[in-house]
């Protein structure tokens, strides 16, 4: 999920509502707050508490809601936070890897602080794992996967390693356990579900998860248009450089779904940064709009709205 701002450097709450509304009408299957996208590392504790308790109050259990806001380095605030977060009414609680160490860490530092947090936070309390790539990227190693699946508290791993075979086999070492493999990288969206049985938890869901959906619900007995969708996904994501998430409130603006572009994490002018940002927007919706035609024009279309 993204975050609206407004003018004045709030959280924009009625447009968040308007953009819940949007992510569940466009068959959105679960909602990821206070992660990357939202600009967590810009959100004081107290706005990424309320963003995620505003977030599930709103989808009222209709869809899964998880959360993160995991930022903190030293171990005392990362449980604060995310025992904080535990307790907004979100349905998992997400790690992100690259808190559990530094980078000149190693597999011994990750366990200590994993057992930590483990015992720290409510057993009852469904766990994730993201491999969020800022303020680096720290891959899980195999034994660190399969520790994580053994222990029966992880249910989701957001996989940034952006590598089918890598997606592969996580897949193979969390069979018969909750830890659901979900890659988020479009390059590689369709086979990865194919392989994981996850779906899709990248960046481009704030521009067309109905299209996503379609592709893990019914890609399979479509074979040549999965195919084709399959790259136009691929290549639409190559707009993610260009400013994202401002680019992506930029979508939505145009939208309709909230008024204003403001971005903690991208204060610049993306137009002045990136020619023809435009242009490339009304591509990425034409696009879209083809394969939704082509795909309501099937004789079991299942595809929301």
């Amino acid at each position: 999920m993204i975050t609206p701002f407004t003018p004045d450097d709030k959280i924009d709450w009625a447009g968040l509502e308007a953009l819940i509304e949007w992510y569940i009408a466009n068959s959105s299957e679960a909602l990821f707050a206070a992660c990357q996208s939202s600009e967590m590392r810009f959100l004081s504790l107290d706005e990424r508490v309320e963003l995620s308790r505003f977030t599930a109050e709103k989808v009222a259990g209709r869809i899964p809601v998880v959360a993160s806001g995991h930022v903190s380095d030293g171990l005392d605030d990362q449980i604060t936070e995310l025992s904080a977060i535990a307790k907004t009414g979100v349905d998992g609680v997400i790690l992100v890897s690259n808190r559990l160490a530094t980078a000149t860490e190693g597999a011994s530092t990750v366990r200590a602080t994993l057992d930590a947090l483990l015992s720290a936070l409510p057993t009852d309390m469904p766990l994730g794992m993201y491999e969020c790539p800022a303020p680096y990227r720290r891959l899980l190693s195999d034994d660190e996967i399969d520790f994580c699946a053994q222990t029966g508290r992880f249910v989701l791993l957001k996989d940034v390693s952006c590598d089918l075979e890598v997606v592969t086999r996580r897949a193979e070492i969390t069979k018969g356990t909750p830890f659901l493999i979900c890659n988020a990288n479009a390059a590689i969206a369709y086979p990865a579900m194919t392989v994981s049985g996850g779906g899709f938890c990248g960046v481009m869901n704030n521009f067309h998860p109905d299209l996503y959906r379609w592709l893990q619900d019914h890609g399979h007995k479509h074979a040549d248009l999965a195919a084709e969708l399959d790259v136009f996904l691929a290549l639409s994501a190559m707009c993610e450089p260009m400013g994202y998430p401002k680019l992506a409130k930029f979508f939505h603006q145009r939208l309709g779904t909230f008024a204003h572009v403001d971005s903690r994490a991208v204060p610049y002018d993306i137009h002045e940064k990136f020619w023809a940002l435009d242009a490339v927007l009304d591509r990425i919706s034409q696009g879209a709009e083809i394969f939704r035609t082509r795909i309501q024009a099937l004789p079991d279309c299942s595809i929301i709205p």
